[in-house]
């Protein structure tokens, strides 16, 4: 996978069946922190709320980053129907949390399901999208002499450097697109004559 689709911005969506109000808030969530502290956030604007349920891909749509809560709902009728939504959408770096306030009337493990799953579907309809590209990680060692040119390589294949440390050489951890990895490790070797090293992380 060389690109996905991530939420361009914070969205939410309300629905209410026999009287329960589901409110689902989808955010951005490129790491678990993140999704965490979303999903904390909107704890504290619902701290009456019965539940509040979520499920999350911290990562592209491949990664093994994702999790899910029923959040005291019967088990399996909140949490996993909400990811399955997620999943199928083929979204990533995403955390949705729908907050349930309870209306008197019991739904059944199904109806949970249906009002979970139809909460996020009709939250990820109002949700605007952007392109992601998959990144791939490496730390790149190499003289003095050659940063200048490893940067330029870096920047022209549209990653990025995330930083420097300087010893007897220099060691930069860059990213570089997943499609370009075999373009860079090419032609990192052409520009240093084979005296830089790349050590992929990912």
């Amino acid at each position: 996978m060389e690109e996905y689709s991530v939420p361009a911005q914070p969205c939410s969506a309300e629905l209410e069946i026999k009287r329960s109000r589901f409110i689902a808030y989808l955010q951005p969530a490129s790491d678990r922190s993140q999704a965490l502290a979303a999903l904390q956030t909107v704890r504290e604007q619902h701290p009456q709320a019965r539940h509040v349920c979520w499920a999350y891909i911290a990562g592209s749509p491949t990664t093994t980053v994702r999790s899910m809560s029923d959040d005291g709902e019967p088990s399996g009728t909140a949490g996993r129907p909400m990811l399955a939504v997620l999943e199928h959408s083929g979204l990533g770096e995403v955390i949705v949390a729908v907050v349930r306030y309870f209306g008197g009337i019991k739904l059944g493990m199904g109806g949970l399901q249906r009002a979970y799953s139809d909460a996020v579907s009709l939250v990820l309809a109002d949700c605007t999208v952007q392109t992601r590209l998959q990144l791939a990680a490496a730390v790149i060692r190499c003289g003095f002499a050659h940063e200048a040119q490893v940067r330029h390589l870096v920047e022209q294949l549209g990653g990025v450097v995330e930083g420097a440390q300087y010893a007897a050489g220099v060691t930069l951890p860059v990213l570089v697109p997943a499609a370009e990895k075999t373009v860079f490790t090419r032609d990192l070797a052409s520009i240093s004559s084979g005296a830089a090293i790349c050590d992929w992380q990912r």
